[in-house]
């Protein structure tokens, strides 16, 4: 079964109804395994506008939760410092992301496909705020 982990543009999308809400319907019409990562929740929450609470919660709540443990932080912490020995600075959450994604074998959605360089990882450019 093919799975797919969001990360926080293509949720932001979503909840604003734009081209990430229809294709997020798509994939669970063909049946895809629709995940997030916390770090992505956290990053929604932190910020949503009043009144956006009941729609993100059931968004979040819809999509599994990958999760993130010894293994999941061991990669992110070799992409970061592998990727800075090259010159290329990663941030925390991106590689944690990332590593979640890895971790439950998902594609990772997102609108920013730059910030996701690792070639263990399938990223799938969704691009937003069109």
């Amino acid at each position: 079964m093919a799975r797919v982990l969001l990360d926080s543009t293509v949720l932001i999308d979503a909840l604003r109804g734009r081209p990430a809400a229809e294709r997020l319907r798509d994939l669970r019409r063909t049946g895809t395994e629709v995940w997030v990562c916390v770090i992505s929740v956290e990053e929604i929450w932190r910020g949503l506008l009043p009144g956006d609470e009941a729609p993100a919660n059931r968004l979040l709540h819809a999509l599994r939760l990958a999760p993130l443990g010894v293994t999941e932080g061991q990669q992110a912490g070799r992409w970061r410092r592998d990727y800075a020995a090259q010159g290329t600075t990663l941030h925390q959450a991106d590689c944690l992301i990332a590593a979640a994604a890895l971790g439950v074998g998902a594609t990772l959605a997102t609108g920013n496909p730059g910030d996701f360089p690792m070639t263990e990882i399938d990223v799938e450019h969704w691009p937003v705020g069109l």
